[in-house]
């Protein structure tokens, strides 16, 4: 049975997978909170995401507020937006 069928697409055991939080998502979680740095345990209380999972912050959307942040992985656009506005980025 195992010769008989195709052998469809390849799973790559060794990828990681983000969970994105774009600069209009994190401008709306600024408004409703009023906090302006945010780590990874806040952002998993604000429940962007789980305990489990890895933050990816991905230049999307409009930010007009200068931020703090600590995650696991950012965007070279979405750097670049945070440090134009005077905020910082810290990869964790």
């Amino acid at each position: 049975m195992q010769r008989r069928l195709p052998k469809r697409g390849f799973k790559n055991v060794n990828r990681v997978e983000y969970v994105p939080l774009n600069l209009g998502a994190l401008e709306a979680l600024v408004q409703k909170t009023g906090n302006s740095s945010f780590d990874v345990a806040s952002l998993v209380a604000a429940g962007v995401s789980r305990a489990s999972d890895k933050i990816k912050v991905l230049g999307t959307g409009k930010l007009t507020s200068k931020v703090t942040l600590k995650v696991h992985a950012a965007s070279a656009s979405a750097k670049a937006a945070i440090e134009a506005l005077g905020g910082s980025i810290e990869l964790v």
